[in-house]
């Protein structure tokens, strides 16, 4: 994994090439940088349904085999949503990374899915900056 660096005059909670406001890492630590505040768990969560056409096309595609492409995308698309629900939460405590960072998937009623990402939302600093 590359280090995420920050580049000069940006503000401490900003990493280059990060797509989220905040650096979010399925690690528990952060080599280089130094955990200085633990502000508790965060999460971002979304429901998403399918209209009933898409599910049947779906249930059609199923029967014959190969990547179902919509539903790839509708998860896709809330696991995005869900990533910038966290960030949001967790900026609002000043955090500028999470860590520990999860998803959970449930299926409502056979209708909906449901993502969850959840993790504990930190301030970190490099080590050089102590």
């Amino acid at each position: 994994m590359n280090q995420p660096q920050q580049q000069h005059g940006q503000h401490p909670g900003q990493f280059q090439g990060q797509r989220y406001p905040i650096l979010l890492s399925t690690m528990n630590d952060l080599p280089g940088y130094e955990v200085v505040r633990v502000f508790g768990e965060v999460f971002g969560l979304t429901v998403r349904s399918r209209n009933m056409f898409s599910t049947m096309g779906a249930g059609f595609k199923a029967m014959a085999g190969g990547e179902l492409k919509g539903l790839s995308k509708l998860l896709s698309d809330s696991r995005h949503e869900a990533l910038g629900r966290l960030s949001e939460e967790a900026m609002a405590f000043g955090a500028n990374a999470v860590l520990a960072l999860r998803f959970d998937c449930n299926e409502i009623a056979q209708t909906a899915s449901e993502i969850a990402a959840y993790g504990t939302a930190v301030y970190v600093v490099p080590h050089t900056q102590r």
